[in-house]
């Protein structure tokens, strides 16, 4: 069954909800729907009172490592993380208390193409066990492709059912930012979630625009409830008005059907 999955997302060390496409390298810096004054570790702790299990804590950019690690402490087994990494320091996100690793960008070189060799080094490192393979997409003319370097790079890999199984073997879950609508909060991707139901057999959590409760029953009966959802900026706890947390952690705790 569909499941409410929490997120915690640190930019500059400090629990943020960002428009995913305003992610640069240079420039102004992204457009910010909200900075919270707790810290992760807050967060983190709401989540493990509540019994949330399989969320995840992104680091857009450096200066996040101790905010990350707190929120770790504070809910050890009860998250993963990604953002920045790779072979040499995923183990650490282990030790430092995360369930998983989410990797994305490192997985292709300089050219934005997918090594093989990179995924089978981090499958060496931390087991499938442990990996979400993070395949954060745009969509295309051609369909969704896979977006690296904070989605602003599109890779040489597109979204499908061969992509799904090749490389399901070698990971625990996958983790699918729509980029298009994130942090926009206006309404799921619905073309996505039906595909990610029809192409994925492992566990996958879909995240972006979704605004309301209905997003997630949508989610449910879109993809009779294979896919996860997270939702972020509509979520009343990151100052939005259109979700109340409660109100998701009670739809984890009711049984769900998809008629």
């Amino acid at each position: 069954m569909t499941r409410f999955r929490p997120c915690i997302d640190l930019h500059d060390g400090k629990v943020k909800q960002i428009v995913g496409s305003t992610l640069q390298d240079a420039g102004a810096g992204p457009k910010e729907n909200f900075v919270s004054e707790k810290p992760a570790s807050w967060f983190a702790g709401l989540y493990r009172r509540d019994h949330l299990t399989g969320g995840h804590i992104i680091m857009l950019g450096g200066g996040n490592e101790t905010a990350a690690c707190e929120a770790l402490a504070d809910y050890p087994g009860g998250l993963q993380i990604g953002g920045g990494i790779n072979a040499g320091n995923a183990h650490s996100g282990l030790d430092a208390g995360a369930s998983h690793v989410i990797v994305t960008s490192w997985l292709f070189d300089e050219h934005a193409r997918f090594e093989q060799t990179k995924l089978d080094a981090i499958v060496r490192a931390v087991g499938r066990e442990h990996l979400v393979i993070d395949l954060s997409c745009k969509a295309t003319q051609d369909g969704w492709v896979v977006a690296m370097n904070r989605w602003q790079t599109l890779t040489d890999l597109s979204l499908g059912a061969d992509t799904f199984s090749r490389l399901a073997p070698y990971c625990d879950e996958f983790l699918i930012h729509a980029v298009d609508v994130e942090g926009k909060c206006e309404g799921i991707d619905e073309a996505l979630v039906r595909s990610l139901s029809l192409w994925c057999e492992n566990p996958v959590t879909y995240a972006g625009g979704a605004r309301s409760i209905e997003d997630l029953r949508r989610v449910q009966k879109l993809s009779f409830g294979k896919v996860d959802v997270t939702i972020g900026s509509a979520l009343d706890i990151f100052g939005g008005t259109g979700v109340r947390y409660e109100d998701c952690v009670a739809f984890n705790n009711v049984d769900h059907h998809t008629d």
